[in-house]
């Protein structure tokens, strides 16, 4: 009974965190909306506002218990906080254009630079200014995107990461025409000082690498409610 007390808490705690986050994405959204309609391209077809709600308020919620979203920080203050970490550190966080939701900083070898995360019916992709852009993975969640690209260790699709639209370069003190081509790794995850996994998450962590049905385990329902509040390993 304490479990489940407990595990009913930290559920509340989460929805009420991600639901000021989910606010600002849903504003965004509509503004692209707006935005799209006079472009002189046909319209895309129409899209169920339920479900971008849905998709965008389990991406938010995943995010929160993450631990390494960073919320409304400048891309300045990602780079900053990227600067002396190891090449494939990351995190998520705010994108400051008006028509994306958000952004994934990342510290290559050339240093810290930022990518923008594209959302449109039920997908988040990265962005990129390449002519495969209509061939780059999308998925159902930023967490899922994320841990595609971490599992895999290499750059999406073999790009570089000059091929991706950065919001911001990398240091042009350190950039070098041989550098040119810097390949955009996902290794560690961040986290934010005042967000440092618990234990209970770290254990969900591990669970979640050792096994693909965390469902089927033999452990009372609250706990596997919690497993299944975040089905990740990053």
């Amino acid at each position: 009974m304490v479990v489940s007390k407990w595990s009913l808490s930290l559920y509340m705690g989460t929805v009420g965190a991600a639901s000021e986050m989910v606010a600002r994405a849903v504003t965004i959204f509509h503004h692209e909306e707006r935005h799209g309609s006079c472009h002189p391209h046909p319209s895309p077809p129409p899209c169920d506002p339920a479900e971008d709600l849905c998709c965008i308020t389990n991406t938010f919620q995943y995010l929160h218990n993450s631990g390494w979203y960073w919320g409304s920080i400048s891309a300045s203050e990602a780079r900053e906080a990227l600067l002396k970490r190891s090449e494939g550190t990351f995190l998520v966080r705010d994108s400051s254009h008006p028509q994306c939701m958000l952004a994934l900083s990342v510290k290559t070898r050339c240093g810290p630079t930022s990518v923008r995360i594209k959302y449109s019916m039920g997908s988040f992709w990265l962005d990129s200014i390449s002519p495969v852009l209509p061939h780059l993975q999308s998925f159902p969640d930023v967490l899922s995107l994320i841990q595609h690209y971490t599992a895999s260790g290499h750059t999406p699709q073999g790009q570089k990461s000059n091929d991706i639209h950065p919001q911001t370069k990398p240091d042009p003190a350190k950039h070098t025409d041989k550098d040119s081509g810097v390949p955009l790794k996902l290794m560690h995850p961040l986290h934010k000082p005042e967000a440092f996994p618990s234990l209970q998450h770290l254990t969900r962590l591990t669970v979640n690498r050792h096994t693909k049905c965390p469902d089927q385990l033999p452990l009372p329902k609250p706990l596997l409610h919690y497993l299944q509040d975040y089905p990740f390993h990053i």
